[in-house]
């Protein structure tokens, strides 16, 4: 197998719909042989970058690699307190939440707000980083991060309730619950042998359960 073979497997197109923030926190993920972390080296961020539509960069170094972990694991941080999620190695646990938001706030400065003509006439707000290359495309998905863990957003972000799952997901239905139909189907699965299980076991006897 070669190198670039061997990035594609473990950086996996994840929900393409989802805002690129939220694509951001999940490049920490799951399945049955355990967690994988997408972003371990510089090929990995090249790959992940490009598959979330961010523009390509050909000179990627270690710097963008630090950078995008912190904001990758400052955003899940905050995912985590945002949703109550309780899940076992969602979040770096060595990370505070106010740490977390320093770091969001930090990449979130470098963005200014600007009018500009729009493509169909009139005016469109816009928005200016004073950054460049992949560290400007950051700056923008952690302004787009903030918004999706504001109290007010359109949309709310949930943590997948699947068995074993990390992912986030913003939810276009209010009774969604898991983020994609496998983990939805791996949940009924496990909620209806936990019910077989509590069935067969049948009812306690003697002492208080008798009263």
């Amino acid at each position: 197998m070669t190198e670039e073979a061997a990035v594609e497997l473990q950086v996996p197109v994840l929900y393409p719909t989802q805002p690129r923030a939220v694509r951001l926190m999940n490049t920490i993920w799951a399945d049955r042989t355990g967690l994988h972390d997408s972003l371990e080296t510089v090929a990995h961020l090249e790959a992940w970058a490009d598959g979330a539509g961010l523009r390509r960069h050909e000179d990627l170094n270690e710097h963008d690699l630090g950078r995008a972990r912190a904001l990758r694991d400052a955003l899940r941080r905050l995912a985590a307190d945002v949703t109550a999620d309780g899940r076992p190695h969602s979040v770096a646990e060595a990370l505070s939440p106010e740490a977390a938001l320093a770091v969001v706030n930090e990449f979130v400065s470098h963005c200014a707000p600007a009018l500009r003509p729009g493509p169909q006439g009139g005016f469109e707000r816009a928005w200016l980083t004073d950054g460049s290359g992949l560290q400007r495309e950051l700056s923008l998905v952690a302004l787009e991060g903030s918004e999706v863990l504001a109290r007010d957003a359109p949309h709310e972000l949930r943590a997948c309730g699947g068995p074993g799952c990390v992912l986030y997901f913003v939810r276009d239905h209010p009774r969604r619950e898991w983020c994609s139909a496998g983990c939805g189907n791996r949940a009924r699965v496990a909620r209806h042998y936990r019910r077989s299980m509590s069935s067969h076991e049948g009812p306690a006897t003697g002492g208080a359960a008798d009263h």
